[in-house]
């Protein structure tokens, strides 16, 4: 499990923006976060 101050696995992943990949933003700060239920109907 990935704790607060670890680094995170390097992954790519298809956004917005194209292919985004964790060592893109190396030797950078970076805010990750996920929410699901904002595309979930209801």
């Amino acid at each position: 499990m990935i704790k607060i101050g670890m680094k995170a696995p390097d992954f790519t992943l298809d956004s917005t923006l194209g292919k985004v990949s964790m060592s893109d933003y190396k030797d950078k700060w970076v805010v990750l976060f996920f929410y699901p239920l904002d595309f979930t109907p209801i």
